[in-house]
């Protein structure tokens, strides 16, 4: 875009006459050279669209002298590549050169003007350092800027805005700024209205925009097939979208049916769900409205569980309630998890820390068979007599002691004592103290 394009999108308005019209205020003054990065700056950001607006009304307003055509032609080129939502380009001088034609001290003095109207705000500073390793090419670092509208466009045009800085946002508008947003928006629709006056569409004329007199001079579209009321070779336009589908062409017998479908019964499955407990017997009303039950008291006393619903988590906790378990079981066994977190779908959760513990046992219970494990008699001595137990014990204490001195014997090896500690048990098992009640 050059500048003679871009000169239309400035008003005519100028700074006496914005200042007596709720305009800026006369008293700016530019952006000093700390205000333009993004840190310390007092402008907002704005999007591509809405900052071009505010860049070309700062122009008009006469706020800084050096602005004008050129500077609008600057930001028109960095607009259209900004970030669309955030408002972030990047500088690429010697592009801007080449593709608006000026000289590159006029773009590097048109960037600074925007920096000092509060237009343009630092995001990265650039640098001429060679940042490459050794024996790479040269490469350095790109100045990135960012979209921002000043106080004085906002305070002109009735904002009211919340938060500082670059992160400020407008929430509002004042009564005065409504009026200008009321007399802007008529403004537009009375330009469009002129446009459409401009270009208008005659009614006794076969193309839109095109003038009677000159659709006369020129003649009628040579068309006569669609032209002519007696033309019976052209259809009708279609009131929409469609499409022609052949007609159905319906067979008997089952030539393209297969076996297996032809006898598939048609019973319809039933509407509801069928639940079954685990030995295969079909569940009961009274057994779900029993674990309900539990569920109720369980789901209140465990926090990570009450985003689940109530009958997820009976479903989840199903292997627990049908083997007996009152709700204080179940909290207590939910609590010894010791969960730290929130899991999203608790149910799930449930359901597969369950299954793990089902498999774990499975596993247990199938190496305690294949080592031959026997729970009843290992547990025998702990069901006898304190008096047998304690038999039971000093025998085999005798049997143990009486095999490591066999076994020191054939080393070698003598006792630490000249008593046999073997001798020594059998005697006190012969005691009455040893003996049996």
């Amino acid at each position: 875009m050059t500048a003679m394009a871009v000169t239309s999108l400035i008003p005519a308005a100028r700074a006496s006459e914005l200042s007596t019209a709720g305009g800026a205020s006369p008293a700016w003054s530019p952006v000093a050279d700390d205000a333009q990065d993004i840190v310390y700056t007092a402008s907002r950001r704005a999007e591509p669209r809405a900052w071009l607006r505010s860049t070309v009304w700062l122009v008009a307003a006469g706020l800084h002298p050096e602005a004008g055509p050129s500077t609008l032609v600057v930001a028109e080129d960095l607009k259209a590549r900004m970030d669309y939502r955030r408002g972030i380009a990047i500088y690429d001088r010697d592009g801007i050169v080449r593709r608006t034609g000026l000289s590159r001290a006029t773009v590097t003095r048109h960037v600074r003007v925007l920096r000092e109207l509060g237009a343009l705000v630092w995001l990265v500073h650039g640098s001429r350092r060679n940042l490459a390793a050794p024996g790479a090419g040269y490469m350095a670092t790109a100045t990135i800027y960012g979209a921002v509208i000043p106080p004085a466009y906002d305070d002109a045009m009735g904002h009211r805005l919340t938060g500082m800085g670059y992160e400020g946002r407008v929430c509002g508008v004042t009564p005065a700024g409504q009026e200008l947003a009321v007399a802007a928006a008529a403004a537009r629709s009375d330009a469009r209205r002129k446009g459409h006056r401009r270009t208008g569409r005659y009614r006794g004329s076969v193309r839109y925009g095109v003038p009677a007199q000159r659709e006369r001079e020129t003649g009628p579209v040579d068309n006569p097939a669609v032209d002519s009321p007696s033309s019976q070779a052209c259809e009708p336009h279609s009131p929409g979208r469609y499409h022609r589908a052949p007609a159905v062409q319906v067979g008997g017998g089952c030539k393209d049916t297969s076996r297996e479908r032809a006898s598939r019964s048609t019973d319809r499955s039933p509407s509801f769900k069928i639940s079954y407990n685990g030995d295969g017997s079909r569940r009961t009303a009274s057994q779900t409205r029993r674990g309900i039950g539990i569920i109720q008291q369980v789901r209140p006393r465990v926090t990570w569980t009450q985003r689940a619903d109530l009958r997820e988590l009976e479903v989840a906790l199903r292997p627990r309630t049908d083997a007996g378990w009152d709700f204080q079981m179940i909290t207590e066994e939910l609590h010894s998890w010791h969960l730290t977190w929130q899991p999203a779908h608790p149910a799930a959760y449930i359901c597969s820390r369950l299954a793990k513990q089902a498999t774990a046992e499975h596993q247990t219970a199938a190496a305690e068979v294949a080592e031959g494990w026997d729970e009843q008699a290992a547990s025998g001595p702990l069901a006898a007599s304190s008096p047998d137990l304690v038999r039971s014990v000093l025998d085999g204490l005798a049997e143990g002691l009486a095999r490591y001195s066999a076994r020191q014997a054939e080393l070698g090896l003598d006792d630490l004592t000249n008593q046999s500690a073997a001798a020594d048990m059998a005697a006190f098992l012969n005691s009455g103290t040893g003996a049996p009640a």
